[in-house]
């Protein structure tokens, strides 16, 4: 394997196919074909499905991790030769609520010599893009660490049910009762979101029964929920006194980040900054 070929091959991936690798890369896309099947050839199995967007294969995923790490490590080395012509590229997967409150400061201080390329997934979601290679590092909800991987518990970041006054007075006059919960809207991220649905169900309703809206921008969610479209799951961060509490329910989701065991000093500045930064933040 050859390091132009381990480069061209996340390229691949991370543009979605070989015409913007090529692109990416200043190459022509023959040129791009040519590396990923002679690095293909030299591995003995197939690494790319060539679909749109181009993924990896099960094998690939494998060389996709180790493509990551070398790239890193050998930017490292160029940063620490002074060879270096530009910024380390870190990728990390934040989920959404993280990302619009306390990951972004965290981040911002070491901006001058890293390139974040930040992926937004659920945080229930995101050890996938670790295990296939896509991120290096990612908050998650799993305390068990992928394979190649160490982990840290961050804290609890502590959720409410929340409704606009007038709406609470409209839809819970009685409270949050399973008539009144059947009926009112709710709001939900998106379809990988679970909270509100959670909080139904522990009160005895079919979570499909109430209409919902699908708003998935954190800060979006928080103005749908405070215009009385429906009412929410939001962290204790994003509430006020124009918010009314639906429910004495409050929901805490703890919160670990995973990081490839790679000693790579930038992958390592940023877990201790994003655990700092934690510990300031959450429960």
């Amino acid at each position: 394997m050859e390091l132009p070929q381990l480069r061209t091959l996340v390229a691949v991936i991370e543009h979605g196919s070989f015409e913007a690798a090529a692109d990416a890369l200043h190459l022509t896309q023959s040129a791009v074909s040519q590396r990923i099947r002679a690095l293909e050839t030299s591995v003995g199995q197939v690494l790319i499905r060539r679909a749109r967007p181009a993924g990896v294969t099960e094998a690939g995923q494998v060389y996709l991790r180790l493509a990551r790490q070398v790239l890193s490590l050998t930017e490292q080395a160029q940063h620490d030769a002074g060879s270096a012509t530009q910024q380390t590229r870190l990728s990390i997967a934040v989920n959404s609520d993280s990302l619009g409150t306390w990951v972004l400061p965290a981040l911002a201080p070491l901006a001058d010599r890293i390139a974040f390329d930040l992926h937004r997934e659920d945080e229930a979601h995101s050890i996938a893009l670790l295990r296939d290679g896509t991120v290096m590092a990612a908050i998650t909800t799993s305390g068990q660490p992928v394979q190649g991987c160490t982990v840290h518990r961050l804290g609890a970041l502590r959720y409410r049910p929340m409704v606009a006054p007038d709406r609470q007075r409209a839809w819970f006059p009685d409270g949050a009762t399973v008539h009144a919960l059947t009926r009112a809207p709710v709001v939900v991220f998106d379809r990988k979101d679970d909270l509100q649905d959670a909080f139904l169900r522990a009160h005895g309703v079919d979570p499909t029964a109430p209409p919902r809206h699908h708003v998935p921008a954190s800060a979006d969610f928080a103005t749908a929920v405070r215009l009385g479209m429906g009412w929410g799951m939001l962290p204790e961060t994003e509430t006020g006194p124009d918010l009314a509490p639906l429910a004495d329910h409050p929901v805490d989701v703890t919160l670990y980040w995973q990081q490839w065991s790679l000693a790579a000093r930038d992958l390592d500045h940023t877990g201790q900054a994003i655990r700092a930064a934690a510990a300031r933040h959450l429960r």
